[in-house]
């Protein structure tokens, strides 16, 4: 549609074809025309063709920069300008009412703007608010972090502890209900004879059903004891492991701004993917083409509006238009932009993988450093941290880069794969849906399993300066000879780190939910006034996740760097006065492990 800038909006219906018969009218009607519109003498079929002049005018108001119909009701009836109908510019009558689908949708659009402005200004008065409560995230990550140094071990024993107490608590529960049923009628009928009921609540008045479920937690409850049993010292070692992660990163990294190194080179390279994208898809022409109701030997062929009007398809299609088709081109470089888009996102999983992966093996390099001096920590470098990221950027470069660009090949795979997924969601092709989602699980497989592979392989990498490959093979070969104690270090740092981000997120978050709903008495008058309040709360909460979650992918690098170090210690090394071990002093207790020649307070 024809869109003008105008001084005022309209306040009276007029048309086009009724203008030309008062001077008047027709000069109130310029104010409403192209600034290309001059001659008044030009044929008005002519002017509303070249879209110069709207074919009708609207008594409208001004909102929001725009010009929309006046509409009001009077008495139920609903009008626009004291008229219930309008004459639409080409001989017809129409009611006011069909201007009402064109108000709603614009009244969307100025409730959203509305939303918009309300949530910047809470942001305008919140913002250091805001600050200070991803502050005391910042704090409270650090602090946690701190104490898993002196409470790996009873938080690991409570929740093993808490896990034993539930399951026995079910079993209790599950032979009271078993044993309350007895002799009630209809509750020996069996599982089998009932069949599939829709309603699950009949499932609870049988007893076969409390029985298959006091059998079920039984066994749980046995193979959880069983493994505490036989996994009680691997378990120990986990705990130790995680302690002297808490020592390592309080040696490595005084203070938290590693995390934000990393975040700060991602935001770049986002930058940098977009801005590309938005330049590509921008690169394209506006292409207009001949339209046209009768039969026309150039329908469909590209035209320039400028020299439209004074070319031959005018005098042999008299009902031509040239209209805007779609931007595009019809070049070499317009028919493979997608290429270059594609290429583009390839790209950008590229460098985000590079600066993640630089990350882990600088943050692998200096905790190695840790692990490796004999006398911690008097025998790490000064800076362990900048020494390990200029190693990084010296001599492992290539080995970061292919282990980047084998990890963005498989994503441009899976996007590729979700990219067809959406296209064929209108198919009818049950097959072809099924191999989709196949090869969907399994690129997702392999992404995950190529992230543990790299991430491994950088920490080798760190240790050694071997290349990628080497590298890779080594601590997948080390890891698969000691599955059971990754199996179980895994497991207990993902509880770890789970209750670590659960409580300091619920807790800013419900600190945050009482200062700013002016719930806490003592700083009532200090938290700002709010359009919504959950503006400011949502935002310290996605924060705060964001917070733990950066502390606690450095923590979990420093568990991982030290459990490769720890079995790559004890396989090459035997407690001889050449071949030291290089664990810390509680570990080598816990091994009942000595260095020949040292006691061991």
């Amino acid at each position: 549609p024809l869109q003008i800038c105008v001084s005022k909006c309209p306040d009276r219906y007029l048309t086009y074809l009724s203008a030309q018969g008062s001077a008047a009218s027709l000069e109130y009607y310029r104010d409403f025309c192209t600034p290309e519109f001059k001659s008044s003498r030009k044929p008005p079929l002519e002017v509303l063709k070249d879209r110069e002049c709207p074919a009708m005018l609207i008594p409208s108001t001004p909102l929001a920069r725009r010009c929309f119909p006046a509409i009001q009701a009077k008495k139920g009836v609903i009008m626009v300008g004291n008229e219930t109908t309008y004459d639409d510019g080409q001989g017809r009558r129409r009611n006011v009412t069909e201007l009402l689908e064109g108000a709603k949708k614009a009244n969307v659009v100025l409730e959203t703007r509305q939303l918009a402005m309300k949530i910047f200004e809470d942001y305008t008065v919140s913002w250091y608010w805001i600050i200070i409560g991803l502050v005391i995230a910042m704090v409270a990550s650090l602090i946690f972090i701190v104490l898993l140094r002196f409470l790996a071990g009873i938080m690991v024993w409570v929740m093993i502890v808490m896990v034993i107490l539930v399951l026995g608590y079910g079993i209790f529960h599950c032979y009271m209900e078993y044993a309350k049923l007895k002799g009630e009628a209809g509750s020996d009928v069996s599982l089998a004879d009932l069949g599939f009921q829709t309603d699950l609540r009949v499932y609870l008045h049988l007893r076969q059903t409390w029985l298959a479920f006091l059998i079920i937690l039984c066994v749980l409850e046995l193979v959880i004891v069983l493994l505490l049993i036989f996994l009680r010292k691997r378990i120990l070692i986990a705990i130790a492991l995680i302690k002297e992660a808490s020592r390592a990163v309080g040696h490595v990294i005084p203070h938290p701004l590693f995390p934000l190194c990393t975040f700060f080179l991602l935001c770049l390279c986002i930058a940098y993917w977009a801005s590309t994208a938005v330049f590509l898809s921008t690169s394209n022409e506006a292409v207009y083409k001949v339209f046209n109701e009768s039969a026309c030997p150039f329908s469909g062929q590209t035209c320039k509006p400028e020299t439209f009007n004074t070319s031959n398809v005018t005098k042999l299609c008299p009902d031509a238009q040239c209209l805007f088709a779609f931007y595009g081109g019809e070049t070499a470089y317009h028919k493979y932009l997608i290429v270059l888009q594609f290429f583009n996102v390839f790209m950008f999983f590229w460098l985000a993988n590079f600066v993640i992966a630089l990350g882990q093996v600088t943050l692998a390099g200096a905790f190695a450093s840790y692990y490796w001096a004999f006398k911690k920590p008097d025998d790490m470098p000064a800076f362990p941290l900048f020494s390990a990221f200029g190693r990084a950027l010296r001599y492992h470069t290539g080995s970061l880069a292919f282990g980047s660009l084998v990890l963005a090949v498989v994503q441009v795979i899976r996007v590729t794969l979700e990219y067809l997924d959406h296209r064929l969601k209108a198919a009818e092709n049950k097959f072809a849906k099924f191999l989709l989602s196949c090869l969907k699980c399994c690129f997702w497989c392999l992404e995950k399993f190529i992230k543990f592979l790299n991430r491994n392989a950088y920490i080798m990498i760190a240790i050694y300066g071997t290349n990628f490959c080497t590298s890779a093979r080594n601590a997948f070969f080390l890891l698969m000879r000691n599955i059971i104690r990754v199996a179980v270090l895994d497991k207990v740092t993902d509880f770890l780190f789970f209750l670590g981000k659960l409580l300091i997120v619920g807790s800013v978050g419900i600190l945050a939910f009482f200062f700013f709903t002016q719930r806490i008495k003592l700083v009532q008058d200090t938290a700002p006034p709010l359009n919504y309040y959950w503006v400011p709360i949502l935002t310290v909460i996605v924060g705060s996740y964001l917070i733990a979650h950066g502390f606690f992918s450095v923590y979990g690098m420093c568990v991982d760097t030290l459990f490769l170090c720890f079995l790559e210690d004890l396989e090459r090394n035997d407690g001889s006065a050449e071949k030291p071990y290089f664990m810390s002093q509680n570990l080598r207790k816990l091994l009942k492990k000595t260095n020949k020649g040292q006691q061991d307070a």
